[in-house]
């Protein structure tokens, strides 16, 4: 199956080169380092025995922060490998880690046994840690036959990527043989990855909960609200292709408050097309990229500030007063509610929320959020926490201690790593161990 599966790779390679060409239209980053997405490498900037660290994109790779940290800190001799699938993943990466001399980044190869063989002999990797979903069957044999133990950590499975999976068994268990130790974020996708085939499944919570708020994107988060007055702020934060339409259509219910609107699009390449939805509906906004670096005062005629900059999510938030999470009014599966509930901020979240079920579940739970289904409920839910803000104060008061609660899962992660992280007990032996 393995072999019809890279067969297919190799078939499909074409129109993969293609697709970036024609997506680095509208974001150049994806016309950039071509080769390294074919296994081609420039010599390394770090030591061979690094630890290879995969975050598929800027949710994964900010997840990944807190346990590259704390790997570091552990063992400091290591150097990181960082690889990811998108500029904005790189680009997130460059701004975590900025030219730390012991962590390099680089794209991961398609999945075909050959460049995935050759980004193993370049680097020489001692461990391979997966974040989050991230199961590719030939990254995984590759490492197998390279005596390398392979991690998936903050690991989530929703029931309709189960059901996916399902449908290629026989290269699915292949994969999770492979797998040496699953730390997965809920009792809910322990139970879905052990359906899937992993083995050594154990629940350490998420990362993402460590993640702390940066202190410099606070403060310039504070100075835009100082910008922006006195007026109620409503984030829409990392909305997807179709859920604008709705919220702009139902942004009339919140008329005639002087709410300001936030609305920052999950990707950048919409940035441009969210801008054109406004001036077709005659909305008064300006863009982020358009104010100046000390953030001078908005005009009280301004409906939407669009946040069209990358890496300000947590500035976005402590400009807000509640945060919609975009991806669950559309049926997408939505997006982490940690940041803003860390922050302090109250959540209102969507009803499609599959890839977050359980934490959204928890926090709709404990009070820290809302639950809505449709945009005009979401505007109605919004303008009841904006005109009594003791209400709103107390929900993200609520929100703040639900994130404290979840703290704790880095170091669990770093226990269920160590047996194959340090040097007693890596390479072929613990691999034939495991």
């Amino acid at each position: 199956m393995r072999i019809l599966y890279s067969l297919v790779w190799w078939l499909i390679l074409p129109f993969a080169l293609f697709r970036l060409w024609w997506r680095g239209r509208k974001e150049p980053g994806y016309r950039m380092h071509i080769a390294e997405r074919l296994g081609f490498y420039p010599p390394p900037s770090i030591a061979a025995g690094c630890l290879w660290v995969h975050a598929v994109s800027v949710g994964e790779t900010r997840a990944a922060e807190p346990l590259i940290q704390a790997l570091l800190a552990a063992w400091p001799e290591k150097d990181i490998l960082l690889t990811c699938m998108t500029p904005t993943g790189r680009a997130t990466g460059k701004e975590l880690f900025g030219n730390h001399p012991k962590i390099m980044q680089a794209y991961l190869p398609y999945d075909t046994g050959f460049m995935m063989h050759r980004l193993i002999t370049h680097f020489h990797p001692r461990t391979c840690i997966l974040m989050e979903t991230e199961i590719w069957p030939n990254l995984i044999a590759q490492c197998k036959a390279h005596h390398i133990p392979v991690a998936l950590v903050n690991a989530r499975l929703s029931e309709r990527s189960l059901k996916k999976g399902k449908r290629l068994p026989a290269l699915i268990q292949e994969a999770a043989d492979g797998i040496s130790c699953v730390a997965a974020q809920t009792e809910t996708d322990a139970r879905r990855l052990r359906q899937f085939g992993s083995r050594h499944v154990t629940v350490a919570g998420s990362v993402k909960f460590d993640a702390t708020p940066p202190e410099d994107a606070v403060k310039k988060g504070h100075q835009l609200r100082t910008a922006i007055g006195n007026r109620p702020v409503l984030m829409c934060a990392s909305t997807r292709d179709g859920e604008e339409t709705l919220i702009l259509d139902a942004l009339a219910a919140l008329k005639p408050s002087t709410t300001l609107l936030l609305m920052v699009p999950r990707h950048p390449q919409r940035f441009n097309e969210v801008a054109n939805m406004l001036s077709a509906r005659k909305l008064s906004y300006v863009r982020r990229s358009g104010l100046t670096a000390d953030f001078e005062p908005i005009s009280p005629d301004i409906q939407v500030l669009l946040g069209d900059s990358m890496g300000e999510m947590f500035t976005y938030y402590a400009a807000s007063d509640v945060a919609f999470i975009g991806g669950s009014l559309a049926p997408l599966g939505g997006q982490n509610l940690i940041e803003a509930c860390a922050l302090g901020i109250p959540v209102i979240i969507g009803p499609h929320t599959f890839n977050f079920e359980a934490i959204t579940e928890d926090a709709v739970a404990e009070s820290a959020a809302i639950r809505i289904h449709s945009a005009p409920e979401l505007m109605q839910q919004a303008k009841q926490l904006l005109e009594h803000p003791e209400n709103c104060h107390r929900m993200g008061e609520k929100a703040q201690q639900f994130a404290r609660r979840q703290r704790g899962a880095t170091e669990r992660t770093l226990d269920i790593l160590r047996p194959f992280l340090d040097d007693r007990q890596t390479g072929p032996a613990a691999a034939r161990k495991e």
